[in-house]
């Protein structure tokens, strides 16, 4: 595998890292602890070094990763967040109050069982407290030693900008795929000036990519896409015909597509760290296989001229949702 830095700030890792919310939380039922440790440690066999979970997954989620890396501590960085957390009723609610972080970041190391946290992103925007307040209060924290690097998760550049200005930010994490390209407008030339690291989630469009879905895939009833309007089986069937681009670069390349839409990423910049999730161990090695996926300055072009002609049909979140991000 080969190791990517994170902008300026020195964190280097794999160029793709490890996704951990859906082993828990998001994606149906939860895959069984034992094998997901077990997936989470072959990753690191693999040569994965970068794994990210949330305080909002759920404690489940945390305590997962921590025991499954606890024999790897100082070969890997763990990146988790805060800033959203859940009331006695499940309802998620925004806390990104210095007291709020000083909570979450106590529960979080005890959870993950480290003495500091890699990366720590906030894992929304809050409205209620300045982002200067936010990233001084990380920054306090950095020096106490408690969090080597800070993060943020879908914020706007105006926001990037105020919280650089106090504590340099390591990692911007946000949606980034062939079918969600608006970070393309504004955000990456804003990290590329200011010297941030990007690291997208769903990078295979919350599994669509894969070329593994269609409008006839049934989702489990707890499962998120279940309400999200980009997965209505109409929109799947329009959006169907980004998989058969990706089909068909992946048969010339002796890929799959899911290989293609990563290769495609870690193409656009040198500083971006895709981190696809998976509950299955083949489909952790086809993620990795990724890494060894070529893509000539030909290949790139065909991709984007014939993404270009295609409309995707959807949202990506439900509109309550939406508000919640930057961008």
């Amino acid at each position: 595998m080969q190791k990517r830095k994170l902008g300026n700030s020195g964190l280097e890792v794999s160029a793709l890292g490890l996704g951990c919310m859906g082993m828990t939380y998001g994606y149906g039922p939860g895959g069984d602890k034992q094998e997901m440790i077990a997936l989470i440690r072959k990753a690191v066999e693999l040569g994965v070094t970068l794994f990210d979970t949330a305080e909002a997954y759920g404690a489940a989620n945390e305590e997962l990763v921590g025991e499954a890396l606890a024999p790897f501590r100082g070969r890997v960085a763990i990146a988790t967040k805060f800033g959203i957390k859940h009331d006695a009723s499940g309802q998620q609610f925004q806390d990104s109050r210095p007291e709020g972080i000083r909570q979450s970041l106590e529960g979080s190391l005890k959870r993950l069982k480290v003495d500091a946290i890699d990366l720590y992103y906030q894992h929304r925007v809050d409205t209620n407290v300045p982002i200067e307040e936010v990233a001084g209060t990380v920054k306090d924290l950095i020096g106490e030693g408690k969090i080597k690097y800070f993060g943020l998760s879908e914020p706007g550049v105006k926001t990037i900008r105020r919280a650089h200005a106090v504590q340099p930010v390591t990692a911007i994490q946000s949606e980034y795929s062939l079918w969600w390209r608006r970070p393309e407008e504004e955000l990456l030339p804003t990290l590329e000036e200011l010297g941030i690291g990007l690291v997208p989630f769903s990078p295979l469009g919350k599994g669509f990519l894969t070329g593994k879905i269609d409008e006839k895939t049934t989702f489990d009833k707890s499962d998120f896409r279940n309400i999200v309007p980009r997965f209505t089986p109409e929109a799947r069937k329009t959006n169907l015909a980004l998989v058969d681009l990706l089909r068909t670069i992946a048969e010339r390349k002796k890929a799959t597509p899911a290989q293609i839409a990563l290769a495609w990423l870690l193409a656009q910049k040198p500083w971006i760290v895709p981190i696809p999730g998976t509950k299955k161990l083949e489909r952790l090695g086809e993620n990795i296989g990724a890494d060894a996926v070529e893509l000539t300055f030909q290949d790139l072009h065909e991709i984007d001229s014939a993404a270009s002609k295609i409309t995707i049909q959807g949202d990506r979140y439900p509109e309550a949702l939406e508000k919640r991000t930057g961008l």
